[in-house]
C-alpha cells in the first residue's frame, strides 16, 4: 500500500524524463549534450531540496506514528521555510554564474561536437527552467510530508497529472504542430513542457492537501504563524544538517564525477545522459523501496516497537535486493536497444549501451546501499549516514575518477566500470552498521513540546 503509489510515481518521473530526453535527442547530440548538463546542474538542486525535507522527514513520521499531529505541523513548517531557502540560493547561482557551470563540462572529443553551440542551448534552456525550481522546492514540502503520514497516493496522482502534461506539451513544442499554429520551439518547448507540469503536479498535490484537512490535521492552522519549537528546530539542526549536507555534497560530487568523465569528451556527456535516464527508470525499484523504509520503519521507531522495526527492515531490504537482481536482468537485455532510439552519433550509442550494462551488473548493489542508507536514516544516524553516503564519494570515488582522467588514457568505459565497482565497498560498511542495529532509536519519546 506504501511501497507501490510512491513506485508508480517514480515509474511515471522517470518515463516522463526518458521521453523528454529521447524527443530533445531527436533534434541533435549539441542540444541533447546541453540539456543534459543543464539538468545535471538542477539535479544537484532537487537532491539538496530531497537532503533538506529528509532532515524535518525523520522527525515527521516519528510523529505521525506517535500521533502527534501538532508535532508534524512544526515539522512541515520547518521544511516550508528550508526549501524557500534553497530555492533562493539556487536561483541566483545559476543567473550569475550559468555561463562558468556549464563550460565545466565542454570537452572536445572523438566526434566534431560545437562546442559554443551547446554551451548556447545550455544557457537558453536553463534561463526557463529556472521557474520550475521554487515550484518544485514547494511541491517538494507538502509531498514529502504526506508520504510521511501515509498519504502516498495524493503525490503519486500529481506526478501522473504532471506527466501527461508533459508529454503532450513536449511533443507540442519541440516539434511544433502546424495545423494548431503551434511553431517547433526546440529545447526552448522542452523547457517550457517542464515548467507547465510542475504548474500542474504543484496545483494537485497542494489543493488536494488543503481541501482535505480533515485527512492531513497538520495542515489546520499550519500558515497561521511560522513558529516551530526550540527544543524541535534544535532536533532538526542537530539531525537535518549532516543529513541536509550528505545531500548537497553528495549530489554536487555526482556532477563532478561527471566532469571528471566528461574530459573524454562532449559525446561522454550525451552517452551518460542516455545512460543515467534510462538506468533511473529501473531504478525506480529500489528509490520506491528506500521510501518505504523510511516510512514505516520510521513510524514504527516512533510507536517504540524497535524490534518490529527490525524484523521489517530486514524482509524490506531482502525484498529490495531480490527485486533488483531481477530487473536487472531486464534491463541488461534490452540496454542494446534504448540507445538506438537517438538521432545521434554511432560513438555515443556505444558508450551508452556498455555503460548501462555496467549499471545492469550494479543494480543488485545499489539496492541494497540505498535501503541500507535509508534505514540507518530513519534512526536518526545522519553522522553515519554523511560517512556512508557523501564522504565515501569525495573521499574514494571522485579521487578515483580524477586520477583517472588526468593521469591515464584509459577510455570512458573501463573508468566508468572501476569507478562504479567501488560502491561494493559500501554494501560491507552497510551490512555491518544494519546488523549491529545502530539504527534502533525512538527519537520523539521524550519530546513533549511540540508547539505553543
Amino acid at each position: 500500500m506504501i511501497t507501490l503509489p510512491i513506485l508508480v510515481q517514480q515509474i511515471i518521473t522517470n518515463f516522463v524524463s526518458l521521453v523528454d530526453n529521447i524527443m530533445v535527442g531527436q533534434i541533435g547530440t549539441e542540444q541533447m549534450s546541453g540539456v543534459a548538463i543543464v539538468n545535471q546542474l538542477l539535479f544537484v538542486f532537487n537532491v539538496c531540496v530531497f537532503g533538506g525535507v529528509s532532515g524535518a522527514g525523520i522527525f515527521t513520521a516519528q510523529y505521525h506514528g506517535k500521533g502527534d499531529h501538532k508535532g508534524v505541523r512544526a515539522t512541515f513548517r520547518a521544511k516550508i521555510i528550508i526549501c524557500l531557502l534553497m530555492a533562493a540560493l539556487c536561483i541566483g547561482l545559476f543567473v550569475v554564474f550559468d555561463k562558468e557551470l556549464i563550460s565545466l563540462f565542454l570537452h572536445k572529443g572523438q566526434d566534431d561536437l560545437d562546442l559554443e553551440a551547446t554551451l548556447g542551448f545550455g544557457r537558453e534552456y536553463l534561463k526557463i527552467m529556472l521557474w520550475q525550481i521554487p515550484l518544485f522546492a514547494i511541491n517538494s514540502a507538502y509531498a514529502g510530508t504526506l508520504r510521511e503520514t501515509g498519504r502516498t497516493v495524493p503525490p503519486m496522482v500529481g506526478g501522473i497529472v504532471a506527466v501527461g502534461a508533459n508529454i503532450v506539451l513536449d511533443y507540442a513544442l519541440i516539434f511544433g504542430i502546424a495545423p494548431l499554429g503551434i511553431p517547433s520551439m526546440g529545447i526552448k518547448g522542452a523547457a517550457i513542457a517542464t515548467v507547465a507540469s510542475r504548474v500542474c503536479e504543484f496545483l494537485v498535490v497542494v489543493l488536494w492537501t488543503h481541501t482535505h484537512k480533515d485527512k492531513n490535521r497538520f495542515i489546520k492552522g499550519a500558515y497561521k504563524s511560522l513558529h516551530i519549537p526550540a527544543e524541535l528546530m534544535k532536533g532538526i539542526m542537530r539531525k537535518g544538517m549532516p543529513l541536509m549536507l550528505n545531500e548537497v555534497l553528495w549530489s554536487t560530487g555526482q556532477a563532478v564525477l561527471t566532469q571528471c568523465y566528461s574530459v573524454r569528451g562532449l559525446e561522454t556527456v550525451s552517452a551518460l545522459n542516455i545512460s543515467s535516464t534510462v538506468s533511473n527508470l529501473f531504478f525506480c525499484a529500489y528509490f520506491a523501496f528506500g521510501s518505504a523504509i523510511s516510512i514505516i520503519v520510521g513510524q514504527l521507531l516512533g510507536a517504540g516497537e524497535l524490534q518490529r522495526a527490525k524484523e521489517e527492515d530486514t524482509k524490506l531490504i531482502a525484498c529490495a535486493v531480490g527485486v533488483c537482481v531481477v530487473i536487472g536482468g531486464v534491463m541488461a537485455a534490452f540496454a542494446p536497444l534504448f540507445p538506438q532510439i537517438y538521432n545521434t552519433t554511432d560513438t555515443v550509442k556505444l558508450i551508452a549501451t556498455r555503460c548501462l550494462l555496467i549499471s545492469a551488473v550494479m543494480m543488485p548493489f545499489h539496492g541494497f546501499i540505498h535501503t541500507a542508507y535509508f534505514t540507518l536514516r530513519s534512526g536518526g544516524k545522519t553522522v553515519i549516514t554523511f560517512l556512508f553516503d557523501s564522504v565515501y564519494v569525495w573521499a574514494v570515488l571522485i579521487p578515483a575518477a580524477f586520477l583517472l582522467s588526468r593521469f591515464t588514457a584509459m577510455p570512458i568505459v573501463p573508468m566508468y566500470a572501476l569507478v562504479q565497482s567501488l560502491e561494493v565497498i559500501k554494501c560491507v560498511l552497510g551490512f555491518v552498521l544494519i546488523k549491529k542495529g545502530v539504527w534502533l532509536n525512538n527519537l520523539v519519546a521524550d519530546n513533549s513540546e511540540t508547539e505553543k
